[in-house]
């Protein structure tokens, strides 16, 4: 009996500062990649096939996620049933065990789903910290977790107001930065959700109580390389008073990613990749696979 394929959706989660991004970094790359590990727990399966995930969001270096996802395929000898979701979770996260890397659910899905591709949404949240006057203030939990506004406090009102103009349909090319696939991508998105609001955290509660933590959240399809970096600076500007709102709707309407001000994209520490979405319907494997 030839031994059959059965793929899988994973979701995971990772801390991203000590990793050159989401995706697979070559052999001679010092840093690797999130994927180099998530394929080497694979391998420690013992599958007949070659290993390859499918990583559905890509995150660069220093950003996290609590929730990206990715699909593989996985053969077993003809005399072995597939993995059973819950055993395929627990093997992973056995095998990554010394690395900030979590597997949080498996799906087996059909033999032709897409993760990249079938993905519906995506949320990503930037976190801010404000009212610290030093670096060396900020918790020891919130290390490279968040972007440290020192003496400053932002203007919300004015940040609601530009992060309007951002919501719906547009062209987001000055919001995109630079890359060698930028020219084939098409730079209208639609934002579902810019908002802003107060954030949480647990080290403001218990010790840290002077410390001011915002959120910016971001929803769409997808997203240009850079975007919600881009995006988030332009409206921290906004709150600092450096940028006024009439300027986001002027950048928006300049449509030419270098009319984008030099340095004023946030850091990649604060930005976490929050929720992948999926039809239910696409999540369930046909008879024949």
């Amino acid at each position: 009996m030839q031994p059959k394929s059965t793929r899988y959706l994973i979701f995971f989660q990772y801390l991203g500062s000590k990793y050159s991004g989401v995706m697979k970094a070559p052999a001679h790359q010092a840093v690797e990649g999130v994927q180099n590990h998530l394929e080497n727990a694979v391998k420690r399966l013992k599958p007949l096939n070659e290993v390859s995930l499918s990583i559905s969001s890509r995150t660069d270096t220093g950003v996290h996620a609590l929730c990206n996802s990715a699909h593989l395929d996985l053969v077993r000898k003809a005399d072995k049933p597939p993995f059973t979701e819950k055993v395929l979770t627990e093997a992973l996260n056995f095998f990554l065990k010394p690395e900030p890397i979590r597997i949080t659910k498996a799906y087996r899905v059909p033999n032709d789903f897409h993760a990249r591709y079938l993905a519906t949404s995506r949320t990503y949240v930037y976190r801010m910290a404000t009212r610290i006057s030093h670096h060396s203030e900020m918790p020891i939990t919130e290390k490279d977790l968040c972007w440290a506004l020192q003496n400053m406090e932002l203007d919300i009102n004015a940040m609601k107001e530009a992060s309007s103009l951002l919501t719906g349909t547009h062209d987001f090319s000055t919001f995109r930065a630079l890359s060698s696939d930028a020219p084939f991508k098409n730079p209208v998105k639609t934002m579902e959700l810019v908002q802003i609001q107060p954030g949480l955290s647990f080290s403001q509660r218990h010790f840290h109580r002077d410390i001011q933590y915002w959120e910016l959240s971001f929803k769409s399809r997808s997203f240009l390389y850079r975007q919600v970096r881009r995006m988030t600076g332009a409206l921290v500007a906004v709150g600092q008073g450096k940028l006024s709102v009439r300027h986001i709707q002027e950048l928006l309407d300049a449509r030419d990613s270098l009319a984008y001000p030099q340095n004023l994209a946030a850091p990649s520490r604060g930005l976490f990749l929050t929720n992948v979405e999926y039809k239910d319907s696409d999540l369930v494997p046909s008879t024949q696979d």
